[in-house]
């Protein structure tokens, strides 16, 4: 139940977001990269498993997909990726950023 509750709180932190925060983190792909790794950091500092990290980078990816715009051709791809994905694709995608952006943290 508490991940459930996290990840509805990490949509609504991404959607409430002030759009000069979403454009300085969305800038360059290491910016985004950063900010993910850190709050990855921070859910498995709070117990979360990697299973509930990467459901919480699938509701943030289905937000970016469907209300930002790529910055960069390294985001444009993964949008590009992630619409035509089907949502299995899509959750081995997220399961591949957690993975990858702990090297940015």
């Amino acid at each position: 139940m508490a991940d459930h509750n996290q990840l509805n709180s990490m949509e609504e932190r991404a959607a409430e977001m002030s759009q000069e925060k979403k454009e300085e983190i969305l800038q360059n792909f290491n910016n985004f990269a950063s900010y993910l790794g850190s709050k990855v950091s921070k859910a498995e500092k709070l117990g979360m498993s990697e299973e509930a990290v990467a459901k919480s980078a699938e509701k943030v990816a289905d937000y970016l997909a469907d209300h930002e715009e790529p910055k960069n051709r390294e985001e444009h791809l993964l949008r590009e990726l992630w619409k035509h994905g089907d949502k299995d694709e899509q959750h081995t995608l997220a399961h591949l950023l957690v993975r990858m952006v702990q090297d940015y943290k």
